[in-house]
Parts: C-alpha cells; structure tokens; sequence
C-alpha cells in the first residue's frame, strides 16, 4: 500500500453472495501513471470485484480490455486510471470476505474529486 492509501475494513452479511461475483486474483499490475500523477490504493471487504466496477463506470470510467464488470481489472476514465483486484481473506474464524484493492493512478485534481465519491459508494456498515 502507498503511502498515502488507506485501507477500509467494512462487510455485511447480506452483501456475501455478491462479494462473490467474479474471479478472485490476489495481483494486479499498477495502472499506468502520467506525469505529475498521484497514486493512491483503497481497499474494501465485503464487496465485488465487479460491484466495484460498476460503481468507477458510474463515476465516469470505462471498462478496459471486457465488457463484463464481473471481469473487468481495469478501469479508466478522464485524468485516472484504476487497477482492481480481489482475493479471499480471513475476516475471523472460520469467516472469510472478499477483500477488492483498488490501485489508482491519476491527476491530482481529478482523484480529489473522485476518490471521496468512490469511497462513499464502496462502504458498508456492519450489521
């Protein structure tokens, strides 16, 4: 995690069956970054790689390289780029969640508006 990432724990039971929408792939490659851009990583638990899709698509981001949100490890849209990835991690016990890291690259500007947005949309609160 960079320097500046923050990592988010949040999950609820209900959101596990949609937690398991798509491949899970502990690794991603870093999306490409331009001059004078930022990097950031935000991870959540409890939701999917796909879920997570969806949500930058309504943000402003395209798909890259499938159409299937369920797919989808790329996402880019005007002044950012974002690379997701998913594995299974132990939450407690004999309990495990899908954790989605979301590793973006942008401009300054543009992931200071974006990323308070995509934070609000991803979380979950227990219950």
């Amino acid at each position: 995690m960079t320097d500046a990432g923050r990592e988010t724990d949040a999950g609820r039971e209900s959101d596990a069956e949609d937690a398991n929408d798509g491949a899970l792939d502990g690794d991603v490659d870093l999306p490409p970054a331009e001059d004078g851009w930022e990097r950031e990583e935000v991870k959540y638990r409890g939701i999917s790689r796909r879920l997570a899709a969806h949500y930058l698509v309504n943000l402003g981001g395209e798909l890259v390289g499938t159409d299937d949100p369920a797919e989808a490890t790329r996402v880019d849209g005007d002044g950012w780029r974002v690379a997701l990835s998913a594995e299974k991690v132990q939450a407690t016990g004999a309990i495990s969640l899908t954790e989605v890291t979301a590793s973006f690259a942008g401009d300054p500007e543009a992931l200071a508006e974006l990323l308070p947005r995509y934070r609000q949309k991803a979380m979950r609160a227990g219950g």
